[in-house]
Parts: C-alpha cells; structure tokens; sequence
C-alpha cells in the first residue's frame, strides 16, 4: 500500500505546472514520472528539469521515447481538446490511464464531489474549472428538488488564463452546459466565462443560479452547505461569498427555459469564490487550482484502487 504510481504531465503551461507541484507536494499514491511540452524554453519544463523530473520538449513522441515511459500508469493531458484525441488514442494504446483537463470529453466526466467512486474508465475526463467549482452545487439542489435549469458563470483572472485556456472558449462552454445536465441533473444548463481583466487581477468568482421545482430552502442550503464542505476536502480555497439567496417563482408567472418550457418554482442564486492555493501562480488563480486538486484528488483515488487490486493479487498469489 506504501508504494506510488508514476505519472506524466503532458503541457508545461500553468496548469501542467500547478499539476506537477501538487503531487510532488501533496499526493498520497502519485509521483511525477515526467512532464511533456512542445515549447523548449518553457518555464513548466525548466522547473521540472530542476526538480530532477525527466522531460521532453518534443510532445507525445517524445514522451514515448522516454526510458521512464514504461513505468507511466497515469498520464495528466493539460494541453487542448484538439491535441488531446491524438494524445488519447496513442496513450491507451499502451494501456496508460487517461486523466483529461481539456475539454475535449472523450471520456466520462468526473467531479470528485459528486461521482469519484462510481466511475472506472480508461479515459475520464475533468470538464472545466468552472464546472468544477459550479457543478456540485447544481447537483446538490438536485438532490432535493428537480431541476429545470442551471446556469452558471465563471469569472476568473485574464492572467490565470493561459494559451490553452483561451484556445478552449468554445468547448468550455459546450462541455460545461452538458455537465450541468449529466451530472448537475439540470434538465437544462448554459455556461458563461469571463475574463477579468482587471489589476490587481481578483479571485475566482462563480455565480450559480437554479430553477428547480418547489422545495423546502433550509433543505436546500443545508445541501449545499453540506456540498460545499467535500469540495473543500480536495480545495480548501472554495468557499460560500455570501448566504444563499432565494427567490419563489409563482405558477402564475413561470419562466421561459430555453428548449425546455415554462417553469415554476424555487430559484436559488449562490456565488462562489475560489482562492488558489498558490503553489505555481498567486492566490487569485483559483480556477487554476480547482482544475488540478480535482485532477490529482482523482489520479489519487484511482491510483490507490491500483494499489490496493495488486496487493489483492499478490496476497492471493502468495496463498
């Protein structure tokens, strides 16, 4: 149960960076393996090298090419949902677990909080980093009331957004309206990102709002609250910014859901804020570090699943 399974980072940018510092501070069944760019004078591949961690400037072929690579059991995609179907295919070929932050969603989407333990595929994938901070609570709603519709916006730092990140607008948006409806239970969802120019740059900020059949609203802030205390189990940066707040919507003036119908009911607004934890960029990056503590909070839970299926086997071998 003692030993760690080796990884790989492919993308030296903010989020491979932020990544890579996290498990070899914080993980319990990780350690890095090695870090993948395309960009030689990239400063994720300068500070792995430093940290002693093999890299290559050369991609995918060149993580391939790594002696290290036979010992890969997980490798971390934090490139772009375009690079990451070729990234996919040739890492499963070579029966490397596949953990997604792009928003390519070639796998099943995973939000610690919600689904962790119910998921087991070769490829899975982390939605976005406001569908991480936004989802849970969509999803906690739902497990009072039914939801119609959830609509999240996520409001984050123009210098937290790396290339990747901008090259992505789209499929966030796409990807992060369908997770509201899988996972969030919404019969309808939309998202919304912004990027906040502004200096100083200020902290992540997401706002949730919810229609939703009628329900009790002690039962529903309860819920949650009581969500928001497991996503502080991987992100201690994520917090309430104030009360819930609600609203009653009267059969008599439903609201218009978009390809849904009218609809009556509970509206519930929550806003959220997400303080980094700082390991790579300032505190105000909690987009950052959502995205990559629900990665490595996944990488380790199915890491120990490993660990704990080979020492089965051992013990079963020995008898």
């Amino acid at each position: 149960m003692s030993r760690k399974l080796k990884v790989a980072i492919i993308g030296s940018g903010n989020i491979g960076t932020d990544l890579m510092i996290k498990v070899m501070r914080n993980s319990q069944h990780l350690e890095m393996g090695a870090m993948v760019g395309v960009d030689p004078e990239s400063d994720g591949l300068a500070r792995a090298s430093r940290l002693g961690v093999p890299v290559t400037a050369e991609g995918i072929e060149g993580l391939l090419r790594l002696p290290v690579f036979k010992e890969i059991d997980i490798a971390f995609d934090a490139t772009s949902a375009a690079a990451h179907k070729k990234h996919d295919e040739l890492l499963r070929k070579h029966g490397v677990q596949v953990i997604d932050l792009t928003p390519a969603a070639i796998g099943p989407y995973v939000i610690p909080s919600i689904n962790l333990e119910e998921v087991d595929a070769a490829n899975i994938n982390m939605v976005t980093c406001g569908g991480q901070a936004t989802i849970p609570i969509v999803a906690a709603v739902s497990r009072v009331a039914k939801v119609h519709y959830g609509e999240i916006v996520a409001s984050i730092a123009s210098k937290s957004a790396g290339p990747g990140t901008r090259a992505n607008i789209d499929e966030f948006t796409e990807t992060t309206r369908l997770a509201i409806e899988k996972l969030g239970g919404a019969e309808r969802g939309k998202a919304v990102i912004v990027l906040n120019p502004a200096e100083p740059p200020l902290i992540m900020r997401d706002t949730v709002f919810v229609l939703s059949a009628a329900a009790d609203k002690a039962a529903v802030e309860k819920s949650i609250e009581d969500m928001v205390k497991v996503v502080q189990g991987y992100v201690p940066g994520y917090r309430l910014k104030q009360k819930v707040q609600f609203e009653d919507i009267p059969e008599s003036a439903p609201l218009n859901v978009p390809k849904v119908g009218l609809r009556h009911g509970l509206k519930t607004s929550v806003f959220l804020e997400v303080e980094g934890a700082a390991h790579y960029l300032p505190a105000y990056a909690g987009n950052l570090d959502i995205m990559t503590s629900a990665a490595m909070a996944c990488g380790d839970r199915i890491a120990r699943r490993r660990i704990e299926q080979n020492a089965t086997r051992a013990d079963g071998n020995a008898a």
